[in-house]
This record gives C-alpha cells, sequence and structure tokens, in this order.
C-alpha cells in the first residue's frame, strides 16, 4: 500500500506523513525533498536554473518511479503535483495507492502560512496577509478540482496532527 498526502502548502501533509510513518512503520517520503536530494538542489533553485517545465518532468518521473516501486509507502506531494501532467491520472490508476486530500480552509491556510513566509520560497515575495490570502485563494480555486478527485477527504481544520493521522488510518482498516 502507498499512502499519499495531497493538499495545499501549509494543509498539513508532511507532518500527517511523519505521524504516519511512525505509526504504521512505513517509510515517509517528501516527493519535493526525494526530487532535491535527487537533483543535488533545493526546488527553488531547480525552478531558477532549469525552470518549470524541467521540474514538472523530474516530479513526474519520480512520482511514477516511487509509485511503481514494490516498497510500502507515505508519500507527501507537493502542493501543485496532481494538477500537472498525468500525475493525477498516474496516481488514480494504481490500486496500491490510496490519495488522500488533507483540506485546510483558506482562513486556516491563511493563518498557517502567515507565520511561515519568510521560509516559504513561493510567498515569502507577498507583502502583506491581504496579499497572502488572495495568491492562497487564487491557488485553491485552480487546484480544488484536482484534490477533490482523491479516494479520501480530510478536513483539517480545528484538528491534532494524530486526529487527521487516526482519520486516514481508520478508513485505511
Amino acid at each position: 500500500m502507498k499512502i499519499i498526502l495531497s493538499g495545499y502548502m501549509g494543509s498539513g501533509k508532511t507532518a500527517v506523513g511523519n505521524e504516519l510513518s511512525q505509526v504504521t512503520g512505513l517509510r515517509f517520503l517528501d516527493l519535493d525533498e526525494e526530487i532535491s536530494r535527487r537533483e543535488g538542489r533545493n526546488i527553488p533553485e531547480i525552478f531558477k536554473t532549469s525552470g518549470e517545465i524541467y521540474f514538472r518532468k523530474k516530479e513526474s518521473e519520480v512520482l511514477q518511479e516511487l509509485i511503481n516501486s514494490s516498497e510500502d509507502l507515505v508519500l507527501s506531494l507537493g502542493g501543485g503535483t496532481p494538477c500537472y501532467g498525468k500525475n493525477l491520472q498516474l496516481l488514480q490508476e494504481d490500486y496500491e495507492v490510496k490519495l488522500i486530500y488533507l483540506k485546510t480552509s483558506l482562513e486556516e491556510l491563511t493563518d498557517r502560512l502567515f507565520k511561515e513566509m519568510e521560509q516559504r520560497p513561493l510567498i515569502s515575495h507577498l507583502d502583506n496577509r491581504e496579499l497572502l490570502e488572495d495568491f492562497i485563494r487564487k491557488h485553491l480555486f485552480e487546484r480544488t478540482y484536482y484534490y477533490n478527485q482523491s479516494d479520501k477527504i480530510i478536513t483539517t481544520d480545528g484538528k491534532t496532527v494524530k486526529q487527521v493521522a487516526g482519520e486516514i488510518l481508520e478508513d485505511l482498516n
């Protein structure tokens, strides 16, 4: 089984993925970190020097390789991964994949990400909370169609990491 977590940045994919890994004993991987490791450079550097198209091709290659591997794992996707190329189709067609959307409200995402703006390259250029909220709103509008095609949708607002992981595990049993 491959437990794949999707959702917007700040939805808790990494934290929930780590929790699921501890509880299940499955290895946890973050797709962006895996791409960075293989490329020997971070995601912003890949975007800057090679461009988004190059990154999206690498993202699809690494995703396909991980899905096709025989290893059971917990995988956190990048926020845009299901929205590009055939990534969503790839995730939906594999019977071992359980795709889970960590659905987080605009307000909650804005609260979480506002505290982390400087550490997040995609939003570090924004000057204030209102611009951040508009940025998130636009992306959610574009991406929700893809996110909603997941096998399971779990709302994260007001829940701890352990509660969200617990809901996922309940659904898997």
